[in-house]
């Protein structure tokens, strides 16, 4: 049996699309970029670029994780879109390397950022509040969408239709509410000390973890967005695992772009019925796919050494679960989902 609930729907669109396009690109290219600081960003942002190409793949170690990717190798004339890819608080751009390469392969420019100020090196970021954090983390993604899509060397290869470029999210527990505030989901702070007041001993890793020393919230800074953090130019959407409770509900029923929601059923960090399943009770026509018997890093590739959590180890799984095989399924059908995504956008 698969690990995810699949929508019926997602898979005859991917079908027919299958039928109708090129064959898979074979590799996948690799090259690193920066987008430079700027005057109202303090701090550049490393990025990993991967994209179809030609070039011959490679094992390649980087960090704890091993690519297997063509180091500047030349990229194809056409993409089918381009993922942006938000990782989880004080990760990495490596930690989805292997859903990164699948995305490339079959067709698509994937540009993962390391956020600043929330990596594996630098907690900045969160000890400036929750405020903040939750403000920033958007705004550098769309950050790199700005600098990505102005690049003649990667906009014109993009594909494009009446709507403009095809500009797909994909993010992981902070990076899965970054990737929904993209998509209109508007933050109400106060949700989270209301959330931690009533649920600490139900959600209690996530409510250890916000912030009790942040600066307390005025009345009149009871959300984010005075200025929005939705960006337009972002059509299709996976969260994977996400922050959902600072969410107003009212705002997430309005997104109109395509989601889909992974929730880890035994997830310890964020339980899914406050977080991915709350969400995915609100946005319209979104789709949730539960992965049994999984918990909350089910989603990142396993490191090579360990690496210590809130909840435990990275690399640690419930007995049972297997999470190659599961990534297997999921390097299959994320690409699948942001075809059926941007074909149907295409149909009249």
């Amino acid at each position: 049996m698969s690990h995810a609930i699949r929508s019926i729907a997602i898979a005859g669109l991917a079908g027919l699309l299958a039928a109708t396009t090129p064959a898979r690109a074979a590799q996948a290219g690799w090259r690193p970029i920066t987008i430079p600081a700027s005057a109202s960003a303090a701090a550049p942002i490393p990025v990993n670029l991967y994209y179809p190409t030609q070039a011959a793949e490679r094992s390649i170690a980087m960090g704890p994780y091993l690519a297997h990717v063509a180091p500047q190798g030349e990229p194809a004339a056409t993409f089918k879109g381009l993922i942006v890819v938000s990782h989880g608080k004080g990760g990495a751009e490596l930690n989805h390397e292997s859903l990164q390469e699948a995305l490339a392969r079959a067709g698509y420019l994937v540009a993962a950022l390391r956020h600043p100020g929330d990596n594996w090196q630098d907690h900045s970021l969160f000890e400036r509040g929750s405020a903040a954090y939750l403000d920033e983390r958007p705004r550098q993604v769309s950050r790199v969408l700005d600098a990505i899509l102005s690049d003649p060397q990667w906009s014109d290869r993009i594909a494009k239709d009446a709507r403009g470029p095809r500009v797909g999210a994909l993010g992981h527990s902070a990076g899965g509410y970054t990737v929904l505030a993209l998509a209109g989901g508007r933050v109400e702070i106060g949700r989270l000390a209301a959330h931690c007041n009533s649920h600490r001993a139900d959600d209690p890793i996530f409510c250890r973890k916000s912030d009790p020393n942040a600066p307390p919230i005025a009345a009149s800074a009871n959300t984010t967005d005075a200025t929005p953090l939705r960006d337009l130019r972002v059509r299709a959407v996976v969260a994977l695992a996400p922050l959902g409770v600072v969410f107003d509900a009212g705002s997430l029923e309005r997104i109109a772009v395509p989601m889909a929601i992974w929730s880890a059923a035994d997830d310890r960090w964020l339980l899914p019925r406050f977080h991915a399943e709350w969400v995915a009770a609100h946005v319209p026509g979104a789709t949730l796919h539960v992965v049994p018997n999984a918990w909350h890093f089910a989603f990142v590739d396993p490191p090579s050494v360990p690496i210590p959590s809130e909840d435990g180890d990275l690399r640690d799984d419930p007995p049972g679960f297997d999470r190659p095989a599961f990534l297997r399924e999921l390097q299959r059908d994320v690409p699948a989902f942001f075809d059926a995504a941007f074909a149907a956008a295409a149909t009249p």
